[in-house]
């Protein structure tokens, strides 16, 4: 005898197409989730990667900002050492300028000059003194000029002694000054005259 099929056939087929949809759609969205859960954690662990280099860039910045701030203050006293160095030169190279200084008096002073005073403020000199006549200060004040460790001689006062007709009180002022500074300001005048 045959057999005849009265079950819905049809019926079962949508069945099992909407079985084998229902189970696409939930591969397909397990799928997507992985997919996006991957890229998540991807971008996440690439981020994190960043942020430690950053930390680590960070780091390295303050580290050479402190060795910055390390060069500044070994420059500055660097510049300070070198302040005082050139105060100790200084003071070396003028250390024997008072001894040449008294021995340039004893060649400058004329016959017929006598000083009373030297006073020294900075590299100023006031001398006061007698002389015998004008013409003798005047002649010390030419040695003065071509003296190597004194320059610029002024007269301040010259007046005649009350009671001696062979007197004269004179005070002079001039500055002490080293033979190199005396060369160079000979250079320049040589220059000046030149142009």
């Amino acid at each position: 005898m045959a057999h005849i099929n009265l079950l819905p056939w049809r019926e079962e087929q949508r069945q099992e197409q909407t079985r084998q949809f229902a189970t696409v759609t939930v591969l397909s969205m397990a799928l997507t989730g992985a997919i996006i859960f991957l890229v998540h954690v991807t971008f996440n662990n690439q981020i994190e990667h960043q942020k430690f280099r950053n930390k680590i860039l960070q780091d390295e910045i303050a580290t050479l900002d402190a060795s910055l701030k390390q060069i500044d203050e070994l420059e500055e006293t660097k510049d300070q050492l070198l302040a005082r160095m050139d105060v100790i030169q200084s003071l070396q190279q003028r250390r024997p300028q008072i001894v040449h200084l008294f021995d340039d008096f004893v060649r400058t002073v004329p016959e017929g000059i006598y000083l009373m005073t030297i006073k020294q403020d900075a590299d100023q000199l006031t001398i006061k003194g007698v002389a015998e006549s004008n013409g003798r200060v005047s002649a010390y004040m030419r040695n003065i000029d071509t003296s190597s460790w004194m320059s610029t001689p002024k007269l301040k006062v010259i007046e005649t002694r009350k009671g001696t007709l062979r007197s004269n009180d004179f005070t002079l002022i001039t500055s002490q000054s080293l033979p190199d500074d005396k060369k160079n300001k000979n250079k320049d005048n040589i220059k000046g005259d030149d142009s």
